[in-house]
């Protein structure tokens, strides 16, 4: 079992609005296309870790149907590790070997993709499986078990970063075609110009 963690909890001071809730072309919201992608690529649990304006954000994925846990992260204006440890919680027991990790910023990945990366800790049991385009890193980070006390132990004030990167190995880094992986909207500019057309 490898559950996906969606990070959902942060202000989106930046955005001015909460980005779970925003719409994307074809009628879903960041978080909707992020858990309706995991399940076509086979994702089995997801959890998604909310805290600023909580109860919109779940109202609103309520009306897509899909299936999702929700856990409440009281301490989100901690930092980003605090929502990262309150999934965590949720889904480390017996039977999950790892756990895929994402930010609800990074939309447009697709189900190739997150199949990629799974496919990819199976073939290579890499402690750290991530997206690699460009010399650039995307989205979804698979971390595996043997890092979870490594992460609470982490420096509250740095986050998961520095786990991720200390255990980064060349067979975790999956070189992928897909620019959704890799496209963090955080701005209402950025947001604008998906109406555009597709993400390069």
């Amino acid at each position: 079992m490898i559950p996906l963690v969606v990070l959902a909890a942060g202000r989106s001071s930046r955005m001015g609005r909460p980005k779970a809730t925003l719409a994307l072309p074809g009628g879903d919201t960041f978080l909707s296309r992020i858990v309706g992608t995991a399940a076509i690529a086979g994702v089995e649990e997801t959890v998604v870790v909310v805290g600023h304006e909580a109860d919109l954000i779940v109202e609103t994925f309520d009306a897509s149907r899909l299936s999702a846990r929700f856990v409440r992260n009281p301490e989100y204006d901690r930092g980003q590790l605090s929502s990262v440890l309150a999934g965590l919680a949720v889904i480390d027991r017996p039977g999950v070997g790892a756990m895929l990790l994402t930010l609800v910023d990074v939309p447009l990945v697709s189900a190739a993709t997150i199949r990629a990366v799974l496919d990819g800790y199976r073939r290579t049991h890499a402690p750290i499986v991530r997206p690699v385009r460009g010399g650039r890193h995307g989205h979804p980070v698979l971390i595996d078990r043997s890092l979870f006390d490594a992460l609470r132990r982490a420096d509250p004030s740095a986050g998961a970063r520095p786990v991720v990167r200390a255990h980064a190995t060349p067979a975790g880094e999956l070189e992928v075609d897909d620019a959704g992986a890799f496209v963090d909207i955080d701005t209402p500019a950025e947001y604008e110009r998906l109406a555009d057309g597709p993400v390069e």
